[in-house]
This record gives structure tokens, C-alpha cells and sequence, in this order.
């Protein structure tokens, strides 16, 4: 019955072309017209709540959600640590699928990078640059520098995307105790190939660069469940 109701719930929302941030209505209005129990309106509420559909404020109502992919890094994240307590290979598959999407990606954004958006992506390696002569991490610019790459795409499905795939990886890598940029000159240079061959409007070698970059990450995230390295 739960899963009718939350399916019936989703296609109100559809139906009405509600927006995230809209009031729904209410438990007994839902009642009424699902012609459901209040307990099931409850039970399914909570269930699209979990899937960021809805969102329930105590005393005020409930609201469509924002949809996010939040739900997924956290499925993927559970899913990774099971696996990981026998074998590595479910991160790699994580890892595997990101590389492929951003393979393909750079090819899309490599027609429409601008000459100012190339010179922001070089700022960003020099500062990470910076950060590795001191000796430090520098998660937060390489996050950044792959927002910058595909921001010139427009599309907003991809950096929550990425960014879920990004969540699950470093919450892996905290659960499990890796360190974060194990090697920041080889890390520095990975992106500055992608920029350099970007920059060269050579597709084929920022495609490449970036393939490489992601072998790294993965090789080094399986030394370090090894205790290797």
C-alpha cells in the first residue's frame, strides 16, 4: 500500500507541475483524495522524504523537495563499504563510471571552452601548484577545477552527478582511513595535461589526460586498502 500511495503522491506532484519548495497538501486533504488511511499518507511521506522528493517541516507542512542526488552518494556509499569489507572492486566501479563520464564530457565541453574559461582552469592549477609546494592537500581546488571544466556546458545534471560521485569516494576514503591527495605534484600534473592539451585543442590528449588521472586515483585507493604505499 505504501508504495501506491508514495507513486500516487509523486504523480500529484507531476500533475500539478508543482516546483521544489511548494506547499503540498495536507495529511487530510491527501487522505481524502487517495481515498488512504492517515497512516499511509504518513508512511509514504517518510519514504519520498528519504528520496528527497518531499521534504516535511514539523509545524509547517510539507514541501516538494529539491530531488537531489543525495539519496544515490548515499545508497553508493553503503553499497561501496559492504563490498569493501572483502574486495576493492566495488570503488573501482565507482571510479570506472566517473572516468567514463568525464571522458565523454571533456570531449562535449572541449568545443565550447573559452579562452577566459581555459585561463581560469590554469589559475586553479597554479594554485594548486602553490598548495603542493607547501607540502599540503588540496581536495577542495581539485573539486573545484572539475565544477569549472563543465560548468561551460550548462547542464545542471552534471555537476550533482559528479559531485555524488565525489561524496562517495572521499566518505569511503574517510570510513576507511586513506589519506586524501596521497601525491600532489603527480595530481598537479594530471590536471595541468588536462588544461595543456585543452588549451591545444588537442581532444584526443585531454581525453587521455584525464583516463590517466583517474587510473591514479584508482590505483593509489587500492594500494591504500592494501596497506601499500
Amino acid at each position: 500500500m505504501s508504495g501506491q500511495v508514495q507513486r500516487e503522491v509523486t504523480q500529484l506532484i507531476l500533475d500539478r507541475r508543482l516546483r521544489p519548495g511548494a506547499l503540498l497538501p495536507t495529511e487530510a486533504e491527501l487522505m481524502a483524495e487517495l481515498g488512504v488511511s492517515r497512516n499511509s499518507v504518513r508512511e509514504a511521506l517518510k519514504a519520498l522524504q528519504a528520496l528527497d522528493i518531499v521534504e516535511i517541516r514539523h509545524g509547517y507542512g510539507t514541501y516538494v523537495g529539491q530531488a537531489s542526488l543525495t539519496p544515490l552518494a548515499d545508497g553508493l556509499t553503503f553499497r561501496t563499504l559492504v563490498q569493501l569489507a572483502d574486495d576493492t572492486h566495488a570503488l573501482a566501479e565507482i571510479l570506472q563510471v566517473r572516468a567514463v563520464l568525464e571522458e565523454g564530457l571533456v570531449r562535449a565541453v572541449a568545443a565550447v571552452l573559452t579562452d577566459a574559461e581555459l585561463t581560469g582552469l590554469e589559475d586553479l592549477v597554479r594554485r594548486m601548484e602553490v598548495s603542493a609546494a607547501a607540502g599540503e592537500a588540496f581536495p577542495d581546488l581539485d573539486r573545484e577545477f572539475h565544477e569549472a571544466l563543465y560548468r561551460p556546458l550548462g547542464n545542471a545534471l552534471v555537476p550533482q552527478l559528479l559531485g555524488a560521485f565525489w561524496n562517495v569516494f572521499h566518505r569511503v576514503a574517510g570510513v576507511r582511513g586513506w589519506s586524501r591527495d596521497p601525491a600532489p605534484d603527480v595530481t598537479v600534473r594530471r590536471h595541468r595535461d588536462i588544461v595543456a592539451a585543452l588549451r591545444a585543442g588537442d581532444v584526443g590528449a585531454a581525453q587521455r589526460a584525464m583516463a590517466d588521472h583517474f587510473r591514479g586515483i584508482e590505483a593509489r585507493a587500492g594500494q591504500e586498502s592494501r596497506g601499500v604505499g
